[in-house]
C-alpha cells in the first residue's frame, strides 16, 4: 500500500448551499471548489486554510441520508473564543468538556452531522 494521506471526507447534507453556508461563513473553512457536477448535482469542497484534507458536501449517497455523520474532529488553537463565535451565531454548543486527550465542545451542523471542535492536545500527549 502507498497511501500518503486522506483526501476527502464526505459529509450528507439535504442542501448544499444552506450547508456551504454554514461551513464557509459560520465555520470559517474556505471554498476549495463549488462546480456543477452533472444535471441537478453540484460538486462542493471546503477545508481549514492550509490543511491537506478536505470535505464534500455531498447529497448523492443514498447510504448516507443527511445527519448520519457523527465526530467528525475539527482542531482549533482557541477553543473558548470559537465556542463562543459559535454561540453568537445561534450555534447549540456543548461543553466544553475535560477529558485525557484534551479539551472539546460538540455541536451540530443545520442537517445534524456531530461536529467535535477539538482544542490543542496538552503537552505531552
Amino acid at each position: 500500500m502507498n497511501i500518503t494521506r486522506i483526501q476527502l471526507v464526505s459529509v450528507p447534507v439535504s442542501d448544499q448551499g444552506r450547508a456551504k453556508d454554514f461551513y464557509v461563513g459560520t465555520l470559517g473553512l474556505d471554498l476549495v471548489r463549488d462546480n456543477p457536477m452533472g444535471p441537478d448535482q453540484r460538486w462542493v469542497e471546503v477545508a481549514p486554510a492550509g490543511a491537506q484534507t478536505a470535505i464534500t458536501l455531498v447529497t448523492w449517497f443514498p447510504s448516507m441520508p443527511p445527519g448520519s455523520s457523527k465526530g467528525l474532529v475539527l482542531q482549533t488553537a482557541d477553543l473558548d473564543g470559537d465556542i463562543e463565535r459559535l454561540r453568537r451565531a445561534g450555534v447549540v454548543v456543548e461543553g466544553p468538556q475535560e477529558a485525557p486527550w484534551g479539551r472539546f465542545a460538540t455541536f451540530d451542523d443545520p442537517d445534524g452531522n456531530g461536529i467535535v471542535l477539538a482544542g490543542p492536545p496538552p503537552a505531552g500527549v
